[in-house]
């Protein structure tokens, strides 16, 4: 199998003209009479029994040749490829067979490539990022929400209900002096604050007290689901029968070493401290390299082929699948509960692959034009820590997953570093950083 000429034809398709010699086309006509024989029938043959020289003489010497060529193509055409220098896109193929015979196979396929993008000024980029700190109020907030999960529920007798409290009720709900479906329950437990009852009830419950029996007077929201009582004011009767109170651990030595590995309050400050500080560092690093990001997609220049955004947009939506099954839905109920069609769902997702796609395009280009070309070492540590990730053999994952691409993942992370080392970084504090975005908003606007 050879390449016999690549021709550009139109911005990113090439037609190439691919030969395959007559050996390898002969042993493919050969395995697809083998395929074939035993269906065919010959008059004065059993079913399946005639040579292939009588099956071919009674249909045709080309009988054969469509299943061996579609045998065939797949591989010569991705030889073809690779010796032209091409990288191929998952498109659409103009198929033509030149000719079929005893001497082998000739065709021509137009295929889609990559776009050879071009990118310039990728190093000096300007970006700001928050300037980060962590405060004494800040390691309270934390160690406040680990005594809430360690809080317990104690009975309160010596005071009426109050905000935060949790109380045990019994009611029932009237609309015009008649009980209506669903406004009854016994012993039903609410949390005063929490906003999960119809604005205005969970008020009227505090500065009861237990034993109390009470009206509360609502007015049910406009767009509330039940059609009958959108709008509609009604009455509860409601008994109290018992109010209930968070009472937080005492914030020491003790409760430290029952909620860490640490003996100590002060050494328990301090790593929260540490951890905040380390999440609040990365999360404005992350911020800055997406603006770094914003910035290269602005830069890149070329005829990007439609299939790379629409292979994207599929990639994503199957993701998106995937993630709900993980919550027990399909993409089907989903599009049913949105009220989307399929065209709405790919209109969604057309932003983010388009950005994607060129983020990728101009990264790989950098490597390119850096001479990035990670070391086998380096490739075998990743393919080990691919290995551990999924918990697979690492012979698998190597089967699975190709060197190549693994060395281009690996060449695109040090682009990134490379755009992120040579970047002209301001650092901001909070209200600037604020005030930066308001302004964005205004010009976003303002377009």
């Amino acid at each position: 199998m050879s390449l016999k000429s690549s021709n550009q034809v139109e911005p990113n398709r090439y037609q190439l003209e691919v030969e395959v010699d007559a050996d390898t086309f002969e042993k493919a006509v050969n395995q697809a009479f083998h395929k074939q024989s035993k269906k065919i029938s010959i008059p004065g043959f059993r079913k399946g029994k005639a040579p292939r020289a009588f099956i071919e003489k009674y249909y045709g010497e080309q009988v054969f040749y469509e299943d061996a060529i579609n045998a065939v193509y797949p591989a010569a055409l991705d030889q073809a490829v690779k010796e032209a220098g091409l990288e191929f896109i998952e498109d659409k193929i103009d198929f033509d067979v030149v000719k079929a015979g005893k001497d082998g196979l000739d065709f021509k396929a137009t295929i889609t490539t990559k776009p050879d993008i071009s990118i310039e000024n990728y190093k000096g980029l300007e970006a700001t990022k928050k300037a980060v700190s962590v405060t004494d109020a800040d390691v309270d907030e934390e160690i406040k929400k680990v005594q809430d999960r360690d809080a317990r529920m104690v009975t309160v007798e010596d005071r009426p209900a109050q905000n935060g409290d949790s109380v045990v009720i019994d009611f029932e709900g009237f609309l015009n002096g008649v009980p209506f479906e669903g406004g009854k329950a016994e012993n039903h437990t609410l949390s005063l604050g929490s906003g999960q009852f119809i604005p205005g009830f969970e008020e009227q419950v505090v500065g009861h007290s237990t034993g109390e029996e009470f009206d509360v007077n609502v007015t049910f929201p406009e767009d509330y689901h039940a059609q009958e009582l959108k709008g509609k004011p009604v009455v509860f009767k409601v008994k109290l029968h018992e109010i209930k109170k968070k009472e937080l651990p005492e914030v020491d030595d003790d409760f430290v070493k029952d909620v860490s590995s640490f003996d100590t309050l002060a050494e328990y400050r301090e790593d929260i401290r540490k951890k905040l500080l380390e999440s609040r560092e990365k999360a404005a690093n992350d911020e800055m390299e997406n603006q770094l990001i914003d910035k290269l997609v602005d830069l890149v220049k070329g005829e990007i082929p439609e299939a790379m955004y629409q292979n994207k947009i599929n990639e994503d939506i199957r993701d998106f699948g995937y993630r709900l099954q993980s919550q027990g839905l399909d993409l089907q109920t989903y599009l049913k509960y949105t009220g989307k069609d399929k065209d709405s769902i790919r209109d969604s997702f057309r932003p983010q692959a388009e950005r994607q796609v060129k983020v990728r395009l101009a990264l790989e280009k950098i490597a390119k034009l850096e001479g990035i070309k990670p070391a086998d070492e380096d490739i075998g540590k990743e393919y080990e820590k691919l290995a551990k990730a999924y918990e697979m053999d690492l012979e698998k994952v190597k089967g699975l997953v190709a060197k190549e691409d693994l060395a281009m993942d690996l060449a695109v992370e040090q682009a990134v570093k490379i755009v992120r080392d040579n970047a002209k970084v301001t650092e901001v504090k909070e209200e600037e950083k604020k005030e930066e975005k308001e302004e964005a908003k205004e010009e976003a606007k303002a377009e």
